[in-house]
């Protein structure tokens, strides 16, 4: 909601009364009544006026005003809510809304509400916006008065509007009003006065509350969810979408064949269409994802020229070969000529290059045009800055200058709002005011010999705002779809119309008018306020080309490929959609079978969780109807174990105390809905679905009917439950290492244990007896964690045994006689085996047991600075308890290296990317690796399941004897830069280090290539140069190791002829490039001296030519050099503390709001 004043606070009040009404809290209004000079009197309705219903930011055209008093009599008699009578204004009924004793509140409060009696013939869209002011005045004296002003959107549903707390009570009754010696109600009664002014709601949204609001409806547009921080980006991709031409060159690139969400072309199509054809906002996700952005990236905000360019160059790429190739230069690139113009004699020297986007100044610049004048504005060259044209001419007066040679149908203006400010020392934002045509000549701004046939006018298309500062601001656009018609704000998922004030005027920068700051409350009156809201990037189409520019896009302008995958997943969204509305019609039933439960190799009987498609252990799935009966459920069941209804009965599962899941009892009512036999059993799930186990009947009668072990139904419909406990069994194989699922058998609880192994070993197959020799070991499953021997000899009543419980086997070799058990196979029994076995095969069930209550899977990845680049990742299935010399042999045999020359990493948790490397321990473990020290702030930044390892060309205890450097080579003067990590040994000196270094980087050695210097840098400056016999440990671990070839005028010169240098953009303190030694000679001019330090640095051609030279001294400003300067006098010396300083821009610089732009 938008109030006049700053301290205005907008509530709802709670009423028992029908009507709803707003509030506003206007505490600390300027009520000025005049001076006793002047003295204001409330009965002057015109100047009253011009107090109550003062200027409006948004400056609407008032329709009509209306000025109205009521009297209000017998203020203490009247009821608790009271109606003055009805005026007109605008052509609807109004009227004061008055709660004489307050609103819940000590104050009296007062409103102005619609007159409409009968409200259900208001139409449901009906709206009008009212700015008003209520005048509360002394009947016998009107030079006492109170008042407030507001203004608001009234609806059908926001019916009335004004002030909770207009007056405390005892203000207006008992105290005298401004020392007049009279209260302001006077004899019990007062006047209040409506001032009512209708004014025009030209787009139809003016102080909308956007509740509800459809902007497809209102406007046929949508817009951009936003994902955090990337509004900037939404407003850019709207720019790009109602650039129907780019639109439709962006359709035009083939993606049939890569419909990938890394495909930044597809996912960009993607998104187009879904702008073009949705009905709701549109999500970003897909082609975020496609950049490489993470959520780093999504909440950060980028400089939006970059991401213009780097977009616009992908497509550009992405067009190459296809029927649009030449769109986009066509489209967004004009031409720009470069020249140094002799002024006494004919000699040009130029060059035209191409142009995507134009920056223009802001600071200090009244308007576009003035900009466009700044841009092209000549230089002259001349006194000690004459220009060198040749031979022929020598050095003469030019001018030096830019001017466009052609301009593109799509024109992107850069405003370079966002500048560095040498006495801050940071980027700030310039809000100084900037005025932009809608239409915009740019015919003076070209070269003479342009081609001119057609008039270079543009209309303007978008404009594109930042509104806040530097550090937090907000991004939205103005855009003008069509030739003809409204701009539209785009505001992330909101759009809406837009006046050419709001577009122009609003987006200048710049003060707020002066009329509108002093009519605020609150705000300092002489203190100027500047708009923070402003333009930052304009859109211009060149009026004779708009019709192709704004070409219509239909649908079949889209690849097919795309509409019909989009078609495909909007119709399973839709169907999604209708599930999820229908979902409390059914009630999901999840079935352990037969089969699913041998093929479970874990714990308990399934994993209700799991996914039936993907595992064949995972229950059944069954999405059926609450009203399904048990009957209906048990024949559908029946039909996919293909089995005879009667033969099926199901067993309810329960949750046991111990967290395991087991069968309960059987189903025997199959009358009941699935429902009612849900909410029976409703407190032993977890989950919401009905589980059961599904029992298949081994024995039938000769009606047909299933007869069951034990819960039979006999004759007379009683249920006969017997001795026999229903057991599940599961058998470990030792050999191969798998659990699996056997069966379930019914067993008397006065059977002894071992009286179940003929059951066992006909259910294995193994015959009515175990072969010879071999015996069982028998355990009972009582939870994951819980596995205990079962005594031979003992009852299973004894042992506790019931229904559901699970009894695993395993078969070992026959005991002696002397032995109570069976004996279990051992590490370390010679003749067992002939080989031994390895230290992940567990030789008895319960050793299994334990690896699988801590397996974890977990994924390997091969460090990305590795050398070996044939190495994959993989995924192991390993226990957390193993050590970190068993995960090394385990990772080492799966890639078939050392185990003794693996390194591990451990993996951020947020990235991705590798942490710090894992210190071998003695009692360090898989899950002390992945989880440290429990579940605290550190642990929680380390992916639990993912390890990166690097295979080492030594193994671990060599590498604790090294020192790991890394070394920045350079190759070609300062401009090529390849980073190593070489390993020293910790004793070893700096030609240690330097020997190491060329056999890293594959170079020629010092004997054939030349010697090489070694020195640290720090912050950029040159630190020292380390001497061959220096020690590799007194490296500085905080500086950065440099190497460089000396060259061979270096080779032998004297120490006290070096000058360091450093480089820096603007002001020395920004510092930025790598530093470099470099000779002097006695007596060279400097304009011989820079020939060599362009050989020395690298830096080719035009980088060279627009570097400055400056001398840099402690405390003083940059002495710039020119070109017959001599650096080094004959006979002269260089002081320590001075530094050359090549002054040019930092081309690796991050963009304002924090990391470079990142694209993948």
């Amino acid at each position: 909601m938008i109030v006049d004043t700053q301290d205005e606070m907008v509530v709802q009040p709670a009423l028992n009364e029908k009507d709803q009404i707003a509030e506003i809290n206007p505490e600390q209004l300027d009520n000025d009544a005049g001076t006793p000079e002047n003295v204001m009197l409330a009965n002057d309705f015109d100047a009253i006026k011009e107090i109550v219903l003062p200027p409006l930011l948004d400056e609407p055209k008032a329709l009509e005003d209306a000025v109205n008093t009521w009297t209000v009599e017998n203020w203490r008699t009247l009821s608790k809510k009271e109606h003055g009578p009805i005026f007109n204004a605008g052509g609807f009924p109004w009227r004061i809304l008055l709660f004489p004793f307050g609103n819940n509140v000590d104050q009296s409060s007062i409103y102005l509400e619609h007159g409409f009696q009968d409200t259900a013939s208001i139409p449901d869209d009906w709206s009008c916006c009212v700015q008003f002011g209520l005048v509360m005045w002394n009947t016998e004296d009107p030079s006492l008065f109170y008042h407030h002003t507001a203004h608001h959107r009234f609806t059908k549903e926001e019916s009335d509007w004004g002030f909770t707390r207009f007056l405390e009570l005892r203000k207006m009754f008992q105290q005298p009003w401004e020392q007049s010696g009279r209260p302001l109600v006077e004899n019990d009664s007062v006047n209040i006065t409506a001032f009512v002014r209708v004014v025009e709601d030209e787009t139809g949204v003016l102080w909308h509350n956007f509740n509800n609001y459809d902007s497809k409806k209102e406007t046929g547009y949508v817009g951009l969810k936003n994902q955090g921080a990337t509004c900037y980006l939404n407003s850019l991709l709207q720019s790009l979408f109602f650039t129907n031409a780019f639109r439709k060159a962006v359709y035009e690139i083939p993606t049939a064949e890569d419909e990938s969400i890394t495909n930044s072309a597809y996912t960009l199509q993607r998104l187009f269409y879904q702008l073009q054809i949705s009905t709701s906002a549109v999500g970003t996700n897909e082609l975020t994802k496609s950049f490489g952005w993470d959520t780093r990236h999504i909440f950060e905000q980028q400089d939006v020229q970059e991401l213009s360019r780097k977009l616009i160059e992908r497509m550009e790429e992405r067009m190459k070969g296809t029927a649009a190739e030449d769109a986009l230069p066509r489209m967004l690139s004009g031409k720009v000529k470069t020249y140094v113009s002799c002024i006494d004699v004919e000699y040009e020297s130029s060059r035209v290059e191409d142009f995507w986007d134009i920056q223009l100044n802001v600071r200090g610049i009244p308007n576009l045009e003035e900009s466009f004048k700044d841009y092209i504005q000549q230089e002259t060259l001349d006194g000690d800055n004459k220009y060198w044209a040749g031979d022929e001419f020598k050095y003469q007066d030019a001018r030096k200058g830019v001017i466009f040679k052609s301009f593109p149908e799509v024109l992107h203006l850069h405003l370079k709002r966002f500048e560095y400010d040498i006495q801050r020392d940071t980027m700030m934002k310039i809000n100084d005011r900037f005025e932009f045509p809608d239409v915009l000549d740019l015919t003076p701004f070209l070269d003479q010999d342009a081609e001119k046939s057609e008039p270079w006018i543009y209309k303007l298309h978008g404009v594109l705002v930042h509104s806040g500062d530097l550090n937090a601001g907000h991004y939205y656009a103005y855009l003008k779809p069509n030739k003809d018609g409204w701009f539209y704000k785009f505001d992330d998922d909101k759009v809406t119309k837009a006046t050419m004030r709001e577009t122009l005027e609003d987006n200048y920068g710049g003060e707020y008018p002066a009329s509108v700051i002093q009519s605020r409350a609150g705000l300092q009156k002489k203190a100027p306020v500047m708009r923070q809201m402003n333009a930052y990037m304009l859109v211009y189409i060149r009026e004779s080309r708009l019709d192709q520019v704004l070409t219509p896009v239909e649908k079949d302008d889209c690849p097919p490929h795309l509409q019909k995958r989009l078609d495909e997943e909007a119709a399973a969204k839709e169907a999604k959609r209708r599930e999820r509305e229908e979902q409390h019609l059914f009630l999901p039933v999840k079935v352990i079978t037969e089969e699913t439960f041998k093929h479970h190799g874990a714990t308990d009987l399934t994993n209700f969780e799991a996914n039936p498609n993907d595992d064949s252990a995972a229950p059944k799935f069954y999405r059926t109807k609450k009203q399904t009966t048990m009957e209906e459920l048990v024949a559908l069941i029946a039909q996919d174990l293909n089995q005879d209804p009667k033969r099926v009965r199901l067993w309810i599962m329960v949750n046991r105390q111990n967290k395991t899941t087991r069968p309960d009892q059987p189903i025997m009512d199959l009358r009941p809905t699935i429902e009612e036999t849900y909410n029976r059993m409703a407190t032993t799930n977890r989950d919401y679905a009905l589980r059961v186990w599904a029992e298949v009947a081994e024995e039938v009668g000769p009606d047909g009917e299933a007869i069951w072990p034990t819960y039979q139904n006999n004759a007379n419909g009683v249920i006969v439950k017997n001795d026999l406990i229903l057991l599940f069994l599961k058998h470990f194989d030792a050999e191969r290492q798998t659990l699996e699922g056997v069966g379930h058998v019914y067993v008397s609880k006065e059977k002894r244990v071992e009286e179940l192994v003929p059951q066992i070993a006909k259910k294995m197959g193994w015959g009515d007896k175990l072969p010879s020799g071999d015996q069982l070991a028998m355990w009972e499953e009582i939870k994951p964690a819980m596995i205990e021997s079962l005594k031979p000899k003992q009852t299973l009543k004894a042992a506790e045994l019931q229904d559901g419980d699970i009894i695993c086997f395993q078969k070992v070799a026959e005991r002696k006689s002397t032995e109570i058990l069976p004996k279990i196979p051992r590490r370390g029994d010679k003749n067992l085996e002939e080989s031994p076995r390895r230290w992940d095969q567990y030789d008895d069930a319960k050793g299994f047991y334990d690896f699988l209550c801590n397996k974890r899977e977990v994924r390997f990845d091969p460090h990305p600075r590795g050398e070996k680049t044939n190495l994959q990742g993989f995924i192991l299935t390993l226990s957390t308890k193993i050590t970190y010399d068993q995960l090394s042999e385990r990772v080492g045999e799966q890639l078939g290296v050392e185990p003794t020359h693996l390194r591990f990493f451990t993996a951020n948790a947020s990235t991705g990317s590798p942490k710090s490397a894992v210190r071998r321990g003695v009692s360090q473990t898989l899950g002390t690796i992945l989880n440290p020290n429990g579940f605290n702030q550190q642990s929680m930044q380390i992916k639990p399941n993912a390890l990166f390892f690097e295979v080492l060309d030594m193994s671990l205890a060599e590498l604790d004897t090294k020192k790991n450097i890394k070394v920045t080579w350079l190759s070609e003067g300062v401009t090529k830069a390849d980073i190593y990590d070489v390993l020293v040994n910790k004793q070893g000196h700096i030609e240690d280090l330097v020997q190491a270094f060329v056999k890293k980087a594959q170079i020629q050695d010092e004997s054939e290539g030349g010697r090489i210097r070694v020195y640290e840098i720090h912050h950029h400056k040159f630190f020292r140069e380390l001497v061959p016999n220096y020690p590799v440990l007194s490296i500085n671990d905080y500086a950065d190791v440099i190497a460089e070839r000396i060259p061979e005028e270096e080779l032998d010169a004297d120490e006290r002829d070096f000058i360091k240098v450093i480089h820096f953009q603007n002001d020395p303190s920004r510092v930025h490039g790598v530093p470099f030694k470099f000779l002097l000679k006695e007596g060279e001019p400097f304009s011989e001296t820079k020939k060599r330090l362009e050989k020395r640095t690298g830096i080719k051609g035009k980088g060279f030519e627009k570097i400055k030279f400056a001398i840099l001294r402690r405390y003083q400003k940059p002495a710039y050099i020119n070109d017959e300067d001599i650096l080094f006098e004959d006979g002269g010396t260089i002081e320590d503390d001075v530094l050359l300083g090549l002054d040019h821009l930092d081309r690796t610089r991050t963009t304002r709001n924090g990391g470079e732009m990142f694209l993948k």
